[in-house]
């Protein structure tokens, strides 16, 4: 009886030569199917993100602190405040202060600097929620699954922070929300993997593309009131210099030519790469720099530096003003007048006014509606 003997090349890792001119492409244009593990820590900060969103909204309470005059209604007490007060459908300004978000009345005379900790937590409304977190979700699990969770996660926090501080030096009379730093932060980490392992990776320009595309578009939606640009560019160096300085020697295996979606290898034999990736000077030149600059950044917020004061067009870096919304960090004052069943408000700067048919208003929420009006 003839004996069949079937051969099974196992996945393995390699020994990396010079020779070997061969790459593998780069986490974003491989399929996910193909590396299952190391994949919880962004599902966790994802969920976190999404339980303190659902807790803004309970807080925000549009149904009773606006007496119904809410963005879907349905929802009750988790309907949304209208498009006028609210472009990324979301909370009110007093909510978003109440859930600790950056503003400069609170770190200047309240010195309340548990805010840089919880700001980046925060989402200004659902539509910026998707966004960041769609990305966040695009370019970290890639990463993780590539560099695994325990780096990933690091950079993803030192971001978070980092970005918030940095946002701390900016702050106008405002709430904003500095969630995007720990995004552009894995952004800036995914740049920085792909520079320090150049060699090891193909499909670099469309790499480079792909991250492009999603920074901007976050960039942009920094320029909308209630997120704070100043945060995205802060995390974006951390991440970088961070990258540089943690992902090194990412997991090389033997792969094959795989077909069946978009991420596909592009190989046809078992890869060989490069393994001298790790470059020590690189290493310390980033963390000393990083340490640096984050020494000096923590700092100039414990000693309540304002740069705004130097910087006269750094305000345009975070709010270009347009018809549909203004960026007036000016304190607002409203006379009111309040009846059994109404309440006027009439702004001090420019005379409108506006009557509401209820009289049981809070004093925060007053500041909302008077912002509203004098803007």
């Amino acid at each position: 009886m003839e004996e069949t003997h079937i051969e099974i090349k196992p996945r393995m890792s390699v020994e990396l030569t010079s020779e070997d001119e061969q790459t593998i492409p780069f986490p974003f244009f491989r399929p996910l199917s193909q590396r299952k593990e190391n994949t919880w820590i962004i599902s966790v900060f994802v969920i976190l993100h999404l339980i303190a969103f659902a807790t803004t909204m309970i807080v925000n309470d549009c149904w009773g602190n606006s007496h119904e005059q809410c963005a879907l209604k349905q929802l009750g007490r988790f309907s949304f405040q209208p498009l006028s007060e609210n472009l990324f459908l979301g909370p009110s300004s007093s909510a978003l202060d109440s859930m600790g978000a950056l503003r400069l009345r609170y770190l200047s005379n309240s010195h309340q600097l548990w805010r840089i900790f919880t700001s980046p937590c925060l989402h200004a409304g659902v539509f910026h929620l998707i966004i960041s977190l769609c990305s966040v979700i695009f370019v970290g699990i890639h990463l993780e699954q590539e560099f695994g969770p325990l780096r990933i996660g690091l950079i993803y926090i030192l971001s978070a922070l980092s970005g918030s501080f940095v946002a701390a030096l900016f702050l106008q009379d405002t709430p904003s929300v500095a969630s995007s730093g720990a995004l552009f932060g894995l952004l800036g980490a995914a740049l920085s993997g792909l520079i320090r392992n150049w060699k090891v990776y193909s499909k670099k320009v469309a790499t480079l593309v792909v991250l492009f595309i999603i920074l901007v578009l976050n960039a942009i939606l920094g320029l909308m009131p209630f997120v704070n640009n100043f945060s995205s560019f802060g995390g974006f160096i951390s991440g970088l210099l961070a990258g540089f300085v943690l992902l090194f020697k990412p997991e090389v295996r033997k792969v094959y030519q795989i077909k069946g979606g978009i991420f596909d290898y592009d190989v046809k034999h078992p890869v060989k790469v490069k393994r001298k990736l790790d470059k020590p000077v690189l290493r310390t030149v980033s963390l000393v720099i990083f340490s640096l600059l984050l020494t000096g950044v923590v700092v100039a917020v414990l000693e309540g530096v304002n740069v705004n004061k130097y910087c006269s067009f750094c305000r345009y870096i975070d709010c270009v003003p347009l018809k549909w919304w203004s960026c007036n960090d000016k304190t607002m004052a409203c006379e009111t007048m309040v009846s059994s069943d109404q309440m006027t408000l009439t702004c001090s700067d420019n005379g409108k006014f506006r009557v509401f048919p209820y009289a049981n208003v809070s004093q925060t929420r007053i500041e909302d509606l008077c912002n509203l009006i004098c803007s």
